[in-house]
C-alpha cells in the first residue's frame, strides 16, 4: 500500500508524480504513477486530473498519462538551460560537421549530469545519453571533465553523496582522483569504453569566464566516437576551438582574472 509523509505538501506530490517520466516511461497509467510517486491512488487521480485541465499533463486515448505540451512551454520561456543551448548551437554545428558523431552539450545540476542539446547523424556510433536524460557525473567524460573543474568543495561534497565514485578505476588513469587531477592538468577529457564497449567519450568543459585564474566549468561539450575513430587526434582540438568559442559568446565583456 502506498505510504507518504504528512508533512508532504501539494508542490512535493506534483513534482514526484512529473519526475515519474522519463525517456523509457513517456506514458504511464494512473497506477503505475501512483505507485512511483509514492502518493495514494485517490490522490493520484486528482492531482492527474487537476494538471490536465492545465496542459501540465496530457491524458492519452488510452487513457495513459504523458506530460503535456505546456510544460515545455513553460520551461522553453525562461530557463537558462535554453539561453546555454541557444548560444551553443553554433559551435555545436560546426563540430557536428566535422566528426558526424554524437555532439552533446551538458550541465552540472543537483549533483547530477543533464544533457541539455544532442546533435546525431545517421552513422552514429551508439550512444546511451540523449536530451534530457540525468547520468551519474563519474560516469561519463562530460560528467567528470565539468567536476574536474569545480571548487574543492563540490568535489568533496559529490564523494561524500556518491561514495561508489571513489571505487571507480579509469582506462589509463586509475582512480576518479587520479582522473580529475589529469583532466585538469590537461584541460579535457577523452575515456574508453565508459557506458558502451567500443566506444570513447571526449569531453571539454565551457568555462565561467574566457581566461584568468580558478575559472569554473559551467557546462560541457563532447563527441561520442568509435574508439578506432579516423580522426580521433583531431577531436580535443576541435572541441577546445569550439568551447573558447562559447566561452566568449557567453561572456563577451568579461574581464581577465
Amino acid at each position: 500500500m502506498t505510504q507518504t509523509s504528512s508533512s508532504d505538501t501539494v508542490l512535493d506530490r506534483v513534482l514526484r508524480i512529473l519526475s515519474a517520466f522519463d525517456a523509457r516511461r513517456r506514458q504511464l497509467t494512473v497506477a503505475e504513477l501512483s505507485q512511483l510517486a509514492d502518493i495514494p491512488l485517490a490522490t493520484t487521480y486528482r492531482l492527474v486530473n487537476q494538471l490536465a485541465k492545465e496542459n501540465i499533463l496530457t491524458r492519452y486515448p488510452n487513457g495513459n498519462i504523458g506530460l503535456g505540451i505546456r510544460l515545455w512551454e513553460l520551461a522553453a520561456r525562461s530557463s537558462p538551460a535554453v539561453s546555454l543551448r541557444t548560444a551553443a548551437m553554433p559551435f555545436l554545428d560546426d563540430v557536428q560537421s566535422i566528426f558526424r558523431q554524437h555532439t552533446q552539450l551538458s550541465v552540472l545540476d543537483d549533483h547530477e549530469l543533464l544533457v541539455v542539446e544532442r546533435l546525431s547523424s545517421r552513422n552514429s556510433v551508439v550512444n546511451q545519453a540523449t536530451v534530457a536524460t540525468r547520468m551519474p557525473i563519474h560516469t561519463v567524460s562530460m560528467g567528470l571533465v565539468q567536476l574536474a573543474f569545480q571548487p574543492q568543495y563540490i568535489i568533496d561534497d559529490y564523494f561524500a553523496l556518491y561514495p561508489e565514485a571513489t571505487d571507480m578505476s579509469y582506462p589509463g588513469t586509475g582512480s576518479i582522483t587520479d582522473t580529475l587531477a589529469k583532466i585538469q592538468r590537461d584541460g579535457f577529457a577523452m575515456l574508453d569504453g565508459m557506458l558502451d564497449d567500443g566506444t570513447t567519450g571526449a569531453a571539454v568543459p565551457v568555462f565561467d569566464k574566457p581566461t584568468g585564474r580558478k575559472r569554473v566549468a559551467i557546462a560541457a561539450i563532447s563527441v561520442v566516437i568509435p574508439e578506432d575513430f579516423e580522426s580521433r587526434s583531431a577531436v580535443v582540438p576541435v572541441l577546445m576551438a569550439a568551447s573558447r568559442g562559447l566561452t566568449r559568446a557567453l561572456h563577451p565583456t568579461a574581464e581577465p582574472g
